[in-house]
C-alpha cells in the first residue's frame, strides 16, 4: 500500500501554526514511508471563503518547504484539488445515499427543530430528531413544497449500537450511535458541507491515513458512516492533540492575541516582531501580524527549520533528552506511535531558544544572504547589492555574534549602511555622553584627531590606542568611549566599539565625530 496523505485547508484566514503542526505530521509521515503528500482546499462554505486568503497560506508552505505532491499549483491524477469543483462528486454520492435509505430529505424549519430541542431539555432528555418532517415518497415531498418549505439532506444516522474505530494515536475509541444526530450533507441551496465532501474526496484521492487535530475526533462518526454507507474502505485515523495556549490546556486561537499578550515570554515576542516590522513599515495589526500565524515568523527572519524543530516537539518525542532534528533527521525518526495523547503548549521562549541556536549554527555566508533581503526591503542596501555588501555584512554579523537572533535583527545595525549625515542619534544617549559631561567636547574632538595616526585600522590597534590615549591624558577609559561610540553609532549600545570603528573605516568615523561636534555647537 502506498501511504497518501492530506492536508486541506480553508481558505478563511491565514496560516495557524496548529495547523503547521499538523501538515508537518502529515509530511512526515508520508515522506517516511515513501508515500505522497497532497494539499487539497476546503471551499466548501462559499460565505466564508476569501479567495485572496489562500496565497498567504501556499506562501507558507513553500517559505516552510513543506512541499505537496498533488494539489494547487502542482495538479495530480485526482484532481481538482478545490472542494469547491468537485460538486458533480458528491452530488452523486448523495444520490446514492438517498438510494440505499442512508439519508433522506428533511422539510423541518428551524423553529419546528429548535421546539423539538427545547421540548428534549424541559424532559431532562437527550435530544433526537423526530424525523417528522422526512420525506419518504415524492407525495410527501410534493406536499411539503406546497407549504413553502425547503429540503435539506441529512443522514439517516442509526441509533442503536456503537461504532468502534482504532486510532493511531488514541488508540481504540467508541462512539455511541445514540449520541449521533442526522447531521446535514446538503443544504438547501444545493451546496454540501464538508463532511460529505470529506469522505468523497479522501476515497476519490486515494487517502490512506487521515492524521488531523482532535476537535476532530466528533465529526469520526458521521465520516465513518458515510463511508461505510457508499460501500468505501476506512481509512486509518490518527487525531492529534491541539497546540495549546501559553501556560494553559486551552486551544491555541489568532483571536486572543491581547490574552496572551499578558504572558511575558509571549508579548517579548510580539514586541520583537513589532520593532522589526516598524522598520519595514509593515502593518502590525492582530489579525495579520500575530506569533499564531506562521506569516509572523517569516516577516521577522526565522529559519523554517527552526520552526518545524520546534512543531515537531509539541505532541511527539523521540526520546526525553534529543531536541535538535535535521529535517532528514525529523523524517527518518518521525512515527505517529509516539505521539502524545494531551495537548502540547505553545511555549514562546523555548521556540526562541530553537531559533537562535539554529541561526548561531548557520554558517556566516547563509547567514548574510538570509540578512540582505531584510536591509534591502529597509532601503538600506541597493537592489541588487553591490558586490561589496556581502563581506561588508559578514564582518557586521561576525562582530554582532549571537546578538542577530533572526534575519530581521540585521537591522539593529541599521547605522552601518545609512549615510554619515542621516544618522539619528539616541537624544538621551547624546545629552548624557557628549552633551552634558565637562570636556567631552576637546576629548572627541582630539580623538577624532588622533584616529589619523592608527596603523593598522583594525580593532586591536584601534583598542590599544585608545588606551595609550587616555593613559597620556590621565583621564579613564569610560570618559571617552562612550562619547565616541554615540557619535560614530548615534546610540548608547552594540557590539564592541572597536569592531564598529574598523568596521566604519577611519573617514567615516572622522566624520560622524565631526558631525556630532557640529551638532553639539548648534545646540
Amino acid at each position: 500500500m502506498t501511504v497518501r496523505t492530506r492536508f486541506a485547508p480553508s481558505p478563511t484566514g491565514y496560516l495557524h501554526i496548529g495547523g503547521v503542526r499538523t501538515a508537518l505530521f502529515n509530511w512526515l509521515f508520508a515522506r517516511k514511508h515513501g508515500g505522497q503528500f497532497l494539499l487539497r482546499v476546503d471551499d466548501t462554505d462559499q460565505q466564508r471563503n476569501v479567495a485572496a486568503a489562500l496565497e498567504p497560506i501556499l506562501e507558507g508552505f513553500r517559505w516552510l518547504g513543506l512541499d505537496w505532491d498533488e494539489g494547487p499549483e502542482v495538479g495530480g491524477p485526482y484532481g481538482p484539488y478545490y472542494q469547491s469543483q468537485r460538486g458533480e462528486l458528491y452530488q452523486a454520492a448523495i444520490d446514492e445515499l438517498l438510494a440505499r435509505g442512508a439519508a433522506y430529505r428533511d422539510y423541518a424549519r428551524p423553529e419546528e427543530l429548535q421546539a423539538e430541542r427545547e421540548a428534549a431539555q424541559a424532559a431532562g432528555g437527550q435530544f433526537t430528531y423526530s424525523r417528522r418532517w422526512r420525506a419518504e415518497t415524492p407525495a410527501d415531498a410534493a406536499r411539503f413544497e406546497a407549504e413553502g418549505r425547503q429540503a435539506v439532506v441529512r443522514l439517516k444516522m442509526p441509533r442503536d449500537g456503537e461504532l468502534a474505530l482504532g486510532d493511531l494515536v488514541r488508540g481504540e475509541v467508541r462512539f455511541a450511535w445514540a449520541s449521533e444526530q442526522d447531521h446535514v450533507i446538503q443544504r438547501a441551496d444545493g451546496s454540501c458541507l464538508y463532511h460529505l465532501a470529506s469522505v468523497v474526496d479522501d476515497e476519490a484521492m486515494k487517502i490512506t491515513h487521515v492524521i488531523r487535530a482532535e476537535e476532530h475526533l466528533s465529526n469520526t462518526p458521521r465520516q465513518a458512516f458515510i463511508a461505510r454507507s457508499l460501500g468505501y474502505e476506512l481509512p486509518q485515523y490518527a487525531h492529534l492533540p491541539y497546540v495549546a495556549e501559553p501556560g494553559s490546556k486551552t486551544k491555541l486561537s489568532t483571536r486572543k492575541l491581547d490574552k496572551y499578550l499578558k504572558n511575558k515570554d509571549f508579548a517579548a515576542l510580539v514586541e520583537r516582531g513589532d520593532g522589526i516590522a516598524r522598520r519595514l513599515g509593515l502593518a502590525t495589526a492582530a489579525d495579520t501580524f500575530n506569533p499564531v500565524i506562521v506569516d509572523f515568523y517569516a516577516q521577522i527572519g526565522f529559519l523554517p527549520d527552526a520552526l518545524l524543530n520546534y512543531l515537531l516537539l509539541l505532541g511527539w518525542s523521540l526520546d526525553a533528552q534529543r531536541e535538535e532534528f535535521s529535517r532528514p533527521q525529523m523524517i527518518e525518526h518521525f512515527s505517529l506511535e509516539r505521539v502524545n495523547k494531551a495537548p502540547a503548549s505553545f511555549d514562546p521562549q523555548k521556540l526562541l531558544a530553537f531559533q537562535d541556536r539554529a541561526m548561531q549554527q548557520l554558517p556566516l555566508k547563509q547567514k548574510v544572504a538570509r540578512c540582505v533581503p531584510f536591509l534591502q526591503r529597509a532601503a538600506l542596501v541597493s537592489q541588487p547589492p553591490t558586490c561589496d555588501t556581502g563581506p561588508y555584512l559578514s564582518k557586521i554579523l561576525a562582530a554582532a555574534g549571537d546578538r542577530v537572533k533572526m534575519a530581521g535583527d540585521v537591522l539593529d545595525y541599521a547605522e552601518f549602511f545609512l549615510p554619515d549625515d542621516d544618522l539619528p542619534y539616541d537624544a538621551a544617549a547624546f545629552e548624557k555622553r557628549i552633551a552634558r559631561p565637562a570636556g567631552a567636547r576637546e576629548l572627541l574632538a582630539a580623538y577624532a584627531e588622533e584616529l589619523a595616526g592608527v596603523e593598522p585600522f583594525e580593532a586591536p590597534a584601534l583598542e590599544a590606542h585608545l588606551k595609550e590615549f587616555v593613559e597620556r591624558r590621565g583621564i579613564k577609559l569610560a570618559d571617552v568611549v562612550h562619547a565616541v561610540r554615540v557619535a560614530v553609532t548615534g546610540k548608547a549600545v552594540g557590539f564592541g566599539l572597536f569592531d564598529a570603528l574598523a568596521i566604519l573605516g577611519r573617514q567615516r568615523c572622522q566624520r560622524r565625530i565631526a558631525r556630532a561636534l557640529a551638532s553639539l555647537n548648534a545646540g
